[in-house]
């Protein structure tokens, strides 16, 4: 099988950094180790309630107050409670 000439080169390229002792990103980080200073990590945000997410499309929909939009909200989250709730606002809107 013969390897793409691109691809031969990225291999090399990722070879070379594996036998060179690493990247220097990593030399940084070990030097702060070492050094008795923490390496700050990024800060990540905390996830989101899931409710808290259903809850705003539940919301969403009852202000376009369409059966596209409750329709919609059925679709994606027909096992949540707040479902039973687009179901009756759909059924009131076909009268």
């Amino acid at each position: 099988m013969k390897i793409p000439r691109h691809s031969a080169s990225v291999l090399g390229v990722l070879f070379a950094l594996t036998n060179s002792g690493g990247l220097p990103v990593m030399d940084g980080k070990a030097k702060a180790a070492e050094s008795g200073k923490g390496v700050r990590s990024p800060s990540v945000p905390l996830a989101r309630d899931p409710s808290a997410a259903v809850a705003e499309e539940y919301e969403a929909a009852r202000r376009k107050d369409t059966a596209d939009a409750y329709e919609l909200f059925i679709a994606r989250h027909g096992d949540d409670p707040l479902a039973e709730k687009a179901r009756a606002d759909l059924r009131r809107l076909s009268r």
